[in-house]
């Protein structure tokens, strides 16, 4: 049996671009003479919908495209992902479904069973497990069908979940295990799901044909890398990553076929799924250009690098707003990024600005010494300025603040934390380092002088970040194993760390939980990031 496997790039709920992009993949395995075309997990609508599952209208209308694949299914079967209704009264209204067509009728519907309830997934919300357990016969072949999790709970090791689906299906003796998925992008998540897929192999002793999507949905990145592996677990296809991808492969002639091998490089990784995850953004918002301050700091200068390639370098206007605290060679790194880029700038002052609301403020302030309110109000008055660019032109403004500083709260609300989405708000300063010395490994794009001077927010005479914050070396080290390995505070001194450093880290990430909450989306790269992922009190006390 040939079956084509569809790796595509779709738009929540716009169901006529979803459908053009569908029906032009079945067009293309019907002239590759293939038996079956496997789409991803609810490839009809767009992976995740949300609440948009509780309108009667968006789930009649996934009904409706899925009718109007059955015409293509006398050529060819089709297995398509779907929300379906789930027809008993008991339970939740919606099941997350593999659709079977062929012969023009919907000949077999197969349910998820697992549905993660955890980190960006909450599918428990929407859906009802599947309880029953039953191969789809077709052409001869018996196939287990399983949906994304399905494959994560390998012989009930997950203690999330009291079945495993697989050891239901393998007693049918299937010959063959589909598995449509939307897996998302963490820098270490596509060497998991091999490992995964490989270990259902062995241990089903089957063949998988592993369909997974690509593509930003605003904050979550899902990277590719449909695979097919035989029996044993070699992979026997590994189709693209961060991009859309078509294979047809014979299922009694596994072994043929050619392997794509993936990215190895942890910093090409998130580099490629940063760049597809703003495209995708603007693209799918319908906007073109981006606009972003540019201070000669390496966070806005990475951002500004990694715009210029998903948008055009043209597309991305950078605005240099410097103050009286600016140094000479910050504004000079700035202005020779965008002359590497090819790239626009403006530079707009912004100290009469300041001295005239300083002026403004004089009846209330006083005589009072100089303190966080100027500071932040330099950086609002850039928020200020930034947004009316983006007003004028409709520009998407871009958010440089990184994940450190997101953490600590070393951030100005309505000031540099202003923007449409944040591009490094989840990548820890020393990555953001890391990164930008990957982007000029060939050549210097990024000035190396953005990236060897001490970091400053430049909002006073001489400031710089460890003025306020440990070394950033030990500061990520400390909020990667509070925020990615949710260890607790003496958890973290026990692994030598200095007690009353990790206390006040802990504190400063906890009660900063306020701004997070009205920060732009980050886009998601690590295995925790703040936002959808990460669901915190904003007034707590936990320490």
């Amino acid at each position: 049996m040939k079956i084509a496997l569809s790796q595509q790039n779709y738009i929540l709920g716009d169901f006529a671009y979803n459908l053009e992009k569908i029906k032009s993949s079945i067009d293309k395995a019907i002239a590759s003479q293939a038996d079956l075309i496997v789409f991803s997990e609810l490839a009809i609508c767009g992976y995740p919908p949300t609440d948009f599952f509780d309108i009667d209208d968006f789930i009649e209308k996934c009904n409706q495209a899925v009718d109007e694949l059955l015409p293509f299914s006398h050529q060819i079967g089709i297995l398509i992902g779907s929300p379906t209704k789930n027809k008993k009264p008991e339970g939740k209204d919606l099941f997350n479904s593999a659709i079977m067509l062929h012969q023009g009728q919907r000949v077999a519907t197969v349910h998820k069973t697992l549905l993660p309830t955890y980190d960006i997934f909450d599918e428990y919300r929407y859906f009802e497990p599947n309880k029953t357990f039953e191969c789809v016969s077709f052409k001869g072949k018996k196939i287990a069908i399983t949906i994304c999790e399905d494959i994560w709970n390998i012989g009930n090791e997950n203690p999330m979940y009291e079945i495993s689906p697989m050891d239901e299906l393998v007693k049918q003796a299937p010959d063959f295990m589909i598995n449509l998925s939307a897996s998302p992008f963490s820098f270490s998540h596509s060497d998991e799901r091999k490992q995964i897929v490989k270990e259902n192999c062995l241990r089903y002793q089957i063949p998988i044909f592993y369909c997974n999507s690509v593509g930003a949905q605003t904050e979550i990145i899902f990277d590719g890398g449909s695979l097919v592996c035989d029996k044993l677990g070699n992979p026997i296809v590994e189709m693209s990553y961060f991009e859309e991808d078509f294979a047809v492969v014979d299922s009694q002639s596994l072994g043929l076929e050619k392997e794509i091998q993936p990215f190895k490089d942890k910093n090409e990784r998130i580099y490629k799924a940063l760049v597809m995850g703003i495209r995708d953004y603007f693209a799918k918002s319908g906007f073109k250009k981006a606009v972003l301050g540019l201070s000669g700091g390496i966070d806005s200068a990475l951002t500004c690098v990694l715009a210029a390639d998903a948008l055009g370098s043209q597309n991305v206007l950078s605005v240099l707003m410097p103050s009286e605290f600016s140094t000479s060679h910050s504004v000079d790194d700035a202005l020779n990024l965008c002359k590497n880029l090819n790239s626009p700038y403006e530079i707009l002052e912004i100290k009469e600005n300041f001295d005239s609301i300083l002026g403004n403020l004089k009846p209330i302030f006083g005589n009072r010494p100089f303190d966080v309110a100027e500071e932040n109000l330099q950086a609002r008055i850039r928020g200020m300025l930034l947004m009316a660019v983006s007003n004028k032109f409709g520009n998407i403004l871009l958010n440089t603040s990184n994940k450190s500083e997101m953490a600590v709260g070393y951030g100005t609300l309505y000031g540099d934390m202003c923007g449409g989405i944040a591009v490094l708000g989840d990548v820890y300063k020393t990555e953001v380092y890391e990164l930008s010395r990957y982007i000029n490994r060939l050549t210097e794009i990024i000035p190396n002088n953005s990236i060897e001077k001490a970091p400053s927010a430049e909002l006073r005479p001489g400031q710089k970040d460890q003025d306020s914050l440990p070394p950033y070396e030990i500061l990520d080290a400390v909020l990667f194993q509070y925020i990615e390995k949710k260890k607790s505070p003496m958890d973290i001194v026990a692994m030598g760390f200095e007690e009353a450093l990790v206390r006040r880290i802990v504190n400063m990430v906890n009660r900063n939980e306020f701004k997070r909450f009205q920060a732009a989306p980050i886009l998601r790269v690590s295995s925790k990031a703040f936002g959808y992922g990460r669901r915190i009190p904003i007034v707590a006390k936990y320490l």
